[in-house]
């Protein structure tokens, strides 16, 4: 199909382009910007004046809940929350029911992700069988079933053998291991951030330490075995000082922060909203201002929702009992352009936190506007206003310390090959 969008504002961050003017499509791909080629007749058009038209946004963690957890979220209210947020790719992490640990699992799940012909899923295979820490899977076979990196999510891997050997195999097949980073034994328990706030509220609390110990082993094992590492949801500012020195000293490393912790500190659990339940937890003032200097300066590559739905019943429980997690696809657009306005920078550096530099992580062709690549678009109203509330949701999960919010920025359009996916 042939489509002009014309009259918008084009930004593209990774070629810094930022200018207003007409984009033109065929056959799925991007084929001008500017001027029309000849011969080119469109079939549909669309009225971009007053909108941002930028490259699809590239999610590193949302999970979708299939297969095994279908109460709280499907793959197709979620895939829908996606486009509905600007997101075309999104990475999903392995931590179902069962664990993305056989390659037919991960084969079901991308056939059924392109069935909905909407976002691209590019799965996470689990880095170890089950997710229990103790034999490493069969990373060729799940890299030809499709998973781009692998990764324990949440799941602790307690055995630095186990962890040391993932590397080295991982080194020596150039695949990409993630890690978050929080030592088991301290977190263990844990659901809030250990200071003041967790003090007086009597909740068990989990250390920086937990995660500043964490790194300093994976940056020791990692050096070791020569290997790439990301890591996924960094929350303090010891933390973001470690992995500044360890890429001064050369290491593959690369890190991202949940696009909550951007917003949010532990002042904002008040009288125990669960909803600020979050996984890594909410951490002080000054750890929130160090995730978004550290964004500013590059030392974070990129911003992600972390989508974790969790149904009402699991988050209305006392909040030591609640399940961590909140939802944020849809979130994911409206709070990286909030952060930018407040950060005072470009609106084209905060789009490339959220488009070109996942999408680099990822190591995946998409996160641009340059001719010949895939249209994979979001059209978005930067002045418009939304409330969060649960009508505005297209997750099935509502769970989010953002209720009641209004946030400017809303996705009108969505595209993803080409084809128009979502339309407000």
């Amino acid at each position: 199909m042939k489509i002009l969008i014309h009259g918008g504002r084009v930004i593209d961050p990774a070629s810094e382009l930022d200018r207003v003017e007409d984009l033109c499509i065929a056959d799925g791909k991007v084929v001008a910007l500017g001027s029309r080629p000849e011969g080119f007749r469109p079939e549909r058009e669309i009225n971009a004046a007053g909108m941002v038209v930028c490259p699809g946004l590239v999610d590193l963690a949302a999970r979708l809940r299939e297969p095994g957890y279908e109460h709280m979220a499907t793959l197709e209210s979620e895939m829908h929350a996606a486009v509905a947020g600007g997101v075309t790719s999104l990475a999903c992490l392995p931590d179902t029911d069962p664990p993305l640990d056989e390659p037919g699992l991960v084969e079901m799940l991308k056939h059924r992700a392109r069935q909905l012909n909407q976002a691209r899923v590019y799965p996470l295979g689990a880095l170890t069988q089950g997710l229990r820490g103790e034999r490493l899977t069969e990373m060729t076979e799940l890299t030809e079933a499709g998973c781009i990196a692998f990764t324990q999510a949440d799941a602790p891997l307690v055995d630095t053998a186990v962890l040391m050997s993932a590397l080295q195999y991982a080194s020596t097949f150039g695949y990409r291991v993630w890690l978050r980073a929080q030592d088991h034994f301290l977190g263990r328990n844990g659901v809030a951030h250990d200071g003041q706030i967790a003090t007086r509220l009597g909740l068990p609390g989990i250390p920086v330490a937990a995660e500043t110990i964490a790194i300093s082993t994976i940056v020791q094992l990692m050096r070791e075995a020569d290997a790439r590492v990301h890591l996924c949801r960094l929350s303090s500012a010891a933390g973001v000082a470690m992995v500044r020195e360890a890429r001064a000293h050369g290491l593959n490393l690369t890190c991202d922060i949940g696009i909550h912790h951007l917003h949010l500190c532990e002042m904002d659990i008040g009288y125990y909203d669960s909803n600020c339940h979050l996984t890594p937890p909410l951490r002080a003032q000054r750890d929130r201002e160090a995730l978004s200097a550290a964004l500013l300066d590059g030392t974070i590559d990129a911003v992600c929702s972390d989508h974790t739905p969790v149904d009402e019943d699991a988050k209305q429980l006392p909040f030591a009992e609640s399940d961590a997690g909140a939802t944020g696809l849809e979130l994911l657009l409206p709070l990286a352009l909030k952060w930018g306005e407040q950060s005072g920078i470009p609106l084209a550096r905060s789009l490339a936190r959220i488009t070109s530099e996942p999408a680099r992580i990822l190591g995946i062709d998409a996160g641009t506007l340059a001719v010949g690549q895939a249209a994979d678009l979001c059209l978005f109203d930067p002045a418009r206003y939304w409330r969060v509330d649960a009508a505005s949701l297209k997750s099935m999960g509502k769970n989010t310390p953002f209720f009641r919010w209004e946030l400017r920025g809303r996705v009108c359009f969505t595209l993803v090959d080409g084809q128009v996916v979502y339309e407000l």
